[in-house]
């Protein structure tokens, strides 16, 4: 691969190329919508709750790996549907085993979550 000097311009084209994969991912991925709409009700909850500097950093990575695994699954999904647009076993096998990959970290996220806000909770209903 042929090296090129630093460039603002080019840095700047390629969160243009993120932002266009974001907006693909909200746009034609439906899963997509449920994790944004757990974020958007999840941030007011902990604003609410006054987290702690450390559990709103854990409450930020769960949420961005969901999304990085989401975007990682769809992005393999399109380019086996590219290779391979007819029905193959292996195909479907690793498109099952990325999907997979997005249960898994959505379970551990959601772990996070209820690890951090269940004791807040029962601190609001028995102080």
């Amino acid at each position: 691969m042929k090296s090129r000097k630093f460039s603002i311009a080019a840095r700047l084209k390629s969160f243009k190329h993120a932002s266009r994969g974001l907006a693909f991912l909200f746009r034609e991925e439906h899963n997509s919508w449920i994790h944004l709409a757990i974020a958007v009700i999840l941030i007011p909850v902990c604003i609410l709750l006054h987290l702690s500097l450390q559990e709103w950093c854990l409450i930020v990575l769960c949420i961005g790996i969901v999304f990085a695994l989401e975007l990682i699954n769809s992005a393999i999904e399109r380019l086996a549907d590219q290779v391979s647009p007819g029905h193959d076993k292996n195909i479907g096998i690793i498109k099952d085993m990325a999907a997979g990959a997005v249960l898994i970290g959505s379970i551990a996220a959601a772990a996070t979550g209820l690890i951090i806000l269940l004791p807040k909770f029962f601190l609001l209903i028995h102080p």
